[in-house]
């Protein structure tokens, strides 16, 4: 059960995991693009680019066309709402343990304000 669940967001993570594919979808969320077109700053072959457009398909994230022997790319933003809502649980999650740390930083040094050694009360070794 939690494997059917947790299947769609494990592929979406793993095809955001490559940077050449984060790249892709940066040049995709400016419009559609041809895989060439994708390849092209990567020094990629079209076989190469196509098999990263394949990962991003599966995940939902790019949406091909066929037109002639041009295919063409567009970006299909919606697979990323569902990474966006678990990465909001762990924004709450941090937020909250950063103003924890905060408040118990902002509380004053009890150690430094305890009274000195009284066998030493000047704090001198004999």
């Amino acid at each position: 059960m939690v494997e059917q669940q947790t299947a769609p967001l494990d592929t979406l993570f793993r095809a955001l995991a490559d940077p050449t594919r984060r790249a892709m979808l940066r040049s995709l969320s400016e419009g559609e693009h041809s895989v060439g077109e994708l390849a092209a700053p990567f020094r990629m072959s079209f076989a190469a680019a196509s098999k990263h457009v394949k990962v991003l398909e599966h995940a939902g994230l790019v949406r091909r066309t066929v037109k002639g022997r041009s295919h063409l790319c567009r970006l299909d933003p919606q697979p990323l709402a569902a990474a966006d809502e678990w990465l909001r649980f762990y924004e709450q999650f941090w937020r909250n343990s950063l103003d924890a740390l905060a408040e118990a930083l902002s509380q004053p040094d009890l150690d430094s304000k305890r009274d000195p050694d009284p066998k030493n009360p000047g704090g001198k070794n004999e």
